[in-house]
């Protein structure tokens, strides 16, 4: 015995559906939950943190090279000896260095969000840069007290670059203990660092 089929209830407005006419189902249609007015907005990318003991060895290292190896190239043998000119082109060429590399690196990154939040990242990734233009300062003060006291050139830049070949011997190794390392290997890393001065110096002394 056959089953009555029954018609679909219509919708006012809809044509009925003619007895045994196939019954397309319909999917019911879920009401749209507006979102509730007052909701925070989505949360900024966080700053790029301060840095850290890698980063510093990075920009002491880094600094304390460029100084070494234009204290050696402004020395000219048989030119006239201008310290304070000297000073400043070291700090001028230390700044703009570390400028250059936190925007290169700031413009690598993509960071969403608003304008302002984009340059607050740029403003804290150039002031990330401060350990490379601090690394030069025993050099442009040992070039400023050179011109007030009238030391000889040759002088003083043998005595930059020996105190820098110092300071890459500590910056390496301080920062090697700093990040977890032991005695023995921090100073091995000092001693890798301290290469890099020596290496200017011989190269110094070959070129001259």
């Amino acid at each position: 015995m056959n089953e009555q089929q029954h018609p679909r209830p219509t919708t006012p407005g809809e044509p009925p559906v003619a007895p045994g006419a196939p019954v397309t189902p319909v999917t019911p249609v879920m009401p749209v939950t507006p979102a509730p007015p007052g909701l925070p907005a989505p949360a900024l990318p966080p700053l790029p943190p301060p840095r850290r003991g890698a980063d510093w060895m990075f920009g002491g290292v880094y600094g304390t090279v460029l100084a070494s190896g234009l204290l050696a190239a402004l020395d000219q043998k048989g030119g006239e000896y201008t310290p304070f000119y000297d000073a400043s082109w070291v700090l001028v060429t230390a700044a703009t260095a570390g400028l250059a590399h936190g925007y290169s690196h700031h413009m690598s990154t993509h960071q969403a969000g608003s304008a302002g939040h984009r340059w607050r990242i740029l403003g804290r990734a150039l002031w990330n840069e401060w350990p490379m233009i601090a690394a030069t300062l025993p050099t442009v003060l040992l070039l400023l007290v050179a011109g007030l006291a009238d030391w000889d050139s040759h002088g003083v830049t043998a005595v930059g670059l020996g105190v820098n070949t110092a300071l890459l011997f500590a910056w390496g190794a301080f920062v090697a203990l700093r990040v977890g390392y032991k005695l023995a290997s921090a100073l091995l890393i000092g001693v890798a660092d301290a290469t890099i001065g020596l290496a200017i110096i011989a190269a110094n002394a070959v070129i001259k």
